[in-house]
């Protein structure tokens, strides 16, 4: 039988790191899947970038090119 130090052959302190290195991997590893799918759903930026280059030519009197899709 494991002594109240030893938890699976490993020490008290080693146990803890362990437990809080695996919470804060799931927490990481939440958060990034949570942004990805947040910022991942359309291509708002592309258009935002195609209308500001548009405006820019027809400033200058030229036509942007559109981007066909």
């Amino acid at each position: 039988m494991a002594s109240a130090g030893k938890i699976l052959g490993m020490d008290k302190l080693r146990v803890q790191n362990l437990v809080v290195a695996g919470g804060l991997t799931s927490f990481v590893g939440a958060v990034y899947f949570y942004t990805m799918k947040a910022v991942g759903g359309g291509d708002e930026l592309q258009e935002a970038v195609q209308v500001l280059e548009q405006q820019k030519g027809e400033k200058a009197g030229v036509s942007a090119p559109s981007a066909a899709s």
